[in-house]
């Protein structure tokens, strides 16, 4: 197996004493950091998320900060999603386009402040694009990358553990709200939030300082909950539909596509630079889009596209796909052509193991 070689172009996080203590088995490089993908295997990180609880680092999520006078009028040139009800203390998972409709990222947007938001980024160099907003625009607002770090806990077990370090207060936050917590003196902001369906939180660990003495402290409070590091699960996000920006959906896909047509407001986004692309898209409506499918048989690893064919003619292509333990067949995620994405449809996949039969799904299985 090839190694990843470190540099600095691949930062290490505040996190990584404890992810290497740990075991970490395998990591990936997202926006330039390390982010880990195994602990003990796949299927066994699985079975222990969905039963216990873990800790994740997930610092990779960087943020964009945009403080100032034109934050808000920034923020919607970003997104086809209406903000105008966003208030302080919320999170708004917020598609972010070009000016051509097209996915540029799906991140967490976190509102601090009337003129300061946090935009908790998937994998792309978001920022650039919206430094280059500011300057071309003449915004009055400051964007940069603060020294922020999330630190995950995910699992049915979650809010036993988060209480254990903040205090009961910490069960009352609301999905998708954030609150303001102590620790060691220093205020941490802590969302309902997270990559999984099996529930949970992120914590915004301001300052590298401190991330390992919060680590140590969710580690100690967790012993009698079975706490483990951990990681976003393959299987478990795809059970649940979770897209992985760059696998799933890319550039070239507008949020129709990727069935997130419910995030965009494009009749009252007023000011969203992609706006008026995406008016077109809702009005025809999209030509393809994310479906779930199952696909039979002993597929190999799916670490690359697989076209998905009805007979000679390509209609679509898997994405991600894994075994699940829990529903015992393999769980995709295709992007499937308007023609074959109903229900029941079958078709068949190619992959570099030969090719394989799969039928869409009606909905994703959790």
């Amino acid at each position: 197996m090839a190694l990843i070689s470190p540099s600095r172009r691949l930062r290490r996080t505040p996190f990584s004493q404890g992810v290497e203590a740990a075991g970490v088995k395998g990591y990936t490089s997202y926006n330039h950091m390390l982010l880990p993908t195994v602990f003990r295997t796949v299927q066994e990180d699985y079975r222990h998320l969905k039963e216990a609880v873990q800790v994740w680092d997930v610092s990779c999520e960087r943020q964009v900060e945009v403080r100032g006078p034109d934050a808000g009028r920034l923020m919607q040139m970003l997104t086809p999603r209406d903000l105008r009800k966003m208030q302080e203390g919320m999170c708004y998972y917020v598609p972010m386009v070009d000016e051509t409709g097209g996915m540029l990222n799906d991140p967490v947007a976190v509102k601090l402040a009337e003129d300061r938001y946090w935009i908790s980024i998937a994998d792309s160099d978001l920022l650039f694009w919206v430094k280059g907003l500011v300057y071309g625009f003449r915004l009055d607002v400051l964007v940069g990358e603060p020294d922020v770090s999330p630190l995950a806990i995910q699992g049915p077990k979650a809010d036993d553990l988060a209480a254990g370090v903040f205090g009961d207060a910490v069960r009352d936050i609301r999905f998708f709200r954030f609150g303001r917590f102590d620790f060691q003196g220093r205020e941490m902001v802590i969302a309902r939030s997270g990559y999984s369906r099996q529930g949970g939180f992120e914590i915004y660990v301001e300052g590298g300082d401190i991330g390992m003495p919060l680590w140590n402290a969710l580690m100690e409070a967790g012993r009698d909950l079975d706490v483990h590091a951990g990681c976003p699960n393959l299987i478990e996000r795809i059970e649940g539909g979770l897209l992985s920006y760059g696998n799933d959906m890319t550039r070239d896909n507008t949020p129709h596509e990727a069935g997130l047509g419910r995030f965009c407001s494009t009749q009252t986004a007023i000011g969203c630079v992609g706006r008026d692309a995406l008016l077109r898209v809702a009005s025809e409506g999209p030509v393809k889009q994310v479906r779930a499918l199952r696909i039979e048989g002993d597929i190999p690893p799916c670490d690359r596209v697989w076209p998905l064919m009805d007979g000679q003619y390509q209609v679509g292509a898997i994405t991600s796909a894994a075994w699940s333990p829990d529903f015992e067949t393999n769980v995709a995620i295709g992007m499937v052509r308007m023609t074959h994405w109903n229900a029941a449809t079958d078709l068949d996949v190619v992959t570099q193991n030969g090719v394989f039969p799969a039928v869409v799904q009606e909905t994703f299985w959790i």
